[in-house]
């Protein structure tokens, strides 16, 4: 299995170590956080786009189409009822230049596979157990 750690670092703040990466995720101030670095939940809509950024970026290199500035913005809405939960996600891939039909429903099929929606699809097994015992390094 592939491991990420995530400690404590203060406040509402965790460091995340993801291989030789690091980054912050914390709480904006209107939660009482310090709005060190996105929350969470802003990192896991941020997978989703990232990776279909990825997809998109690799269809278009394959076919030689231009992909500098490739840009994926997303939209992401609450759920209101409990559980506490994102409840819809609208994402818009904006492209250097113009696509045929055809070459933009290959793309929107290709986009629509990647591993991070995949797993949405049919969610993997989460196990979580509490241990005392200090995580190797």
């Amino acid at each position: 299995m592939n491991r990420i750690a995530v400690t404590h670092r203060g406040g509402d703040a965790f460091a995340v170590a993801v291989g030789d990466q690091r980054f912050t995720m914390d709480q904006p101030h209107a939660e009482g956080g310090g709005d060190t670095g996105p929350t969470p939940v802003e990192v896991f809509v941020a997978a989703l786009a990232g990776c279909v950024a990825h997809y998109a970026h690799r269809y278009l290199a394959r076919h030689r189409l231009a992909h500098d500035g490739l840009t994926v913005e997303t939209d992401f809405a609450m759920s209101p009822d409990p559980p506490a939960r994102v409840q819809s996600v609208r994402m818009r891939i904006a492209l250097p230049e113009e696509l045929t039909e055809a070459r933009r429903k290959a793309l929107l099929a290709v986009v629509d596979h990647c591993t991070v929606h995949n797993s949405l699809r049919s969610p993997p097994d989460v196990r979580i157990d509490v241990d005392t015992e200090t995580p190797a390094r």
